[in-house]
């Protein structure tokens, strides 16, 4: 016998478990989507925000139920609490659009806005701990963490177009609205589960791990992002003039904040007359919320599909109607309970879906057409108006409800919310077959800061 006859039996067997990890392993790649096998950075990316998104969630159950069980807030309170979060969008969008694209270095900026909520969320379970947590402690909290949101966000869309190809932007965009829609199935059930097991304020310590862990994850990162711009006249109202003189981000925004006008009056009814008017129990409540959450994953799973069947445009104009259509079921539910709540399932998972389509063609084609130099102030700009119409919304509809009453208020929300597709009808959104090129810059305001004549800001 050889003398390395001997290795060939037992080196067989530790060969056949090796082979079925490489077989293993082969499957579990081909099923991985490609984008997340071949950029790395996008990635981390993308790693890094669906671990954040999931303690968004946990926050936004946890947080509300700090005030209510802990500090015994009013309803006057929480609604303080809810607009001191709210708040930031408006006041600083533009500036921090500005500054995003005069600076640069946007990746620095939101892992710094990353561990600064992280910061901010820890002080809740610690003033908890020590006694001096408070109501205004809250509002301040929750402002200042509105506050970083904005410096995330307005320097999200840059470091996004750094980190995928253009041609794979409906899919990467899936991957993210996928991961904030199972978010919002996994993380409302997590947040129950931790202040059931923990308290609220402990569960709130979750989310402030999750915004460390994007931190780390975005550290990780390596990108290329656009130039810094060197013009500073006039540089915080240059997003609103491309807006202005963008048909196709024109018609985009006003599509958008149309929905988000009336889809937060809605909200502001929802959950009043689905307790009230139709009996609905909170536990079984929070079955129908999920279900929005399931049509959101789906959505993510079937837009790359239907953008390659009609076209990105075409896309985004049907998710225009099919997020507020199927919320008409909501107010026009009745009959036995059974009805009722295949009703209520219907609403939310049609809607879920149809946002999600909407969220990824429109993303896709900001992200082709708006130039780099320009992301964050157009970011900025639109968060003004996206988010301004939002508080309008809820109290236009509370007003409507006292005047007419609710059903008749939620009826009057969910058709308005179909208004939205007004604005596509002329706009060459409709003509968007594929991703459009990047459009050119807005004329520039003169050496005395007004605007050229006939421009509109």
């Amino acid at each position: 016998m050889k003398p390395s006859s001997w290795l060939s039996r037992p080196a067989r067997a530790f060969r056949r478990p090796a082979r079925a990890f490489r077989r293993t392993a082969g499957v579990v790649g081909r099923m991985t989507p490609a984008l997340l096998r071949t950029q790395p950075g996008f990635r981390r990316f993308w790693t890094g925000q669906t671990v954040s998104l999931v303690g968004d969630q946990v926050t936004l159950i946890a947080l509300p139920l700090v005030a209510v069980l802990g500090l015994h807030a009013s309803a006057a309170q929480m609604g303080y609490l809810t607009a001191a979060a709210l708040v930031p969008n408006l006041l600083f969008s533009l500036h921090a659009g500005a500054l995003m694209d005069r600076r640069g270095r946007r990746r620095q900026a939101m892992i710094a806005a990353d561990l600064g909520r992280a910061a901010l969320l820890a002080l809740v379970p610690l003033g908890a701990a020590l006694g001096w947590l408070t109501m205004p402690a809250l509002y301040v909290i929750a402002f200042l963490t509105g506050t970083l949101g904005v410096l995330f966000m307005v320097s999200y869309n840059a470091l996004f177009v750094a980190l995928a190809p253009r041609d794979d932007y409906v899919a990467a965009l899936s991957l993210l609205n996928g991961s904030r829609s199972l978010a919002s199935v996994v993380g409302p059930s997590l947040g129950g589960v931790l202040v059931e097991a923990l308290t609220a304020p402990a569960a709130i310590a979750v989310d402030a791990a999750s915004y460390v862990v994007s931190a780390l994850c975005l550290r990780r990162v390596q990108a290329e992002e656009p130039a810094r711009e060197e013009q500073r006249r006039g540089l915080v109202l240059s997003g609103a003039r491309f807006i202005a003189s963008s048909p196709i981000v024109r018609s985009a925004l006003c599509a958008t904040a149309t929905l988000n006008f009336f889809d937060y009056g809605f909200l502001a009814l929802f959950f009043l007359y689905a307790t009230r008017s139709l009996g609905v129990a909170p536990a079984t409540l929070g079955v129908v919320m999920g279900a929005g959450a399931v049509g959101g994953v789906l959505g993510s799973l079937v837009t790359g599909r239907v953008v390659r069947r009609i076209g990105v445009g075409p896309a985004f104009a049907a998710g225009c109607v099919a997020f507020p259509v199927p919320l008409l079921l909501v107010p026009l539910a009745g009959g036995p309970r059974w009805a009722v709540l295949l009703a209520l399932l219907g609403a939310e998972f049609g809607a879920g879906l149809g946002v999600i389509m909407l969220d990824i063609s429109i993303g896709s084609i900001f992200a082709a057409v708006i130039p780099d130099r320009f992301r964050s102030r157009v970011g900025g700009a639109y968060m003004v108006v996206n988010y301004g119409v939002r508080p309008l919304g809820s109290l236009a509809a509370g007003a409507l409800a006292t005047a007419v009453g609710t059903r008749e208020t939620l009826l009057v929300m969910a058709a308005g919310g179909c208004l939205a597709a007004v604005w596509l009808v002329r706009s060459p959104l409709l003509g968007l077959r594929v991703l459009p090129e990047a459009e050119g810059a807005p004329p520039a305001a003169d050496d005395r800061g007004r605007e050229p004549a006939g421009e509109a800001a």
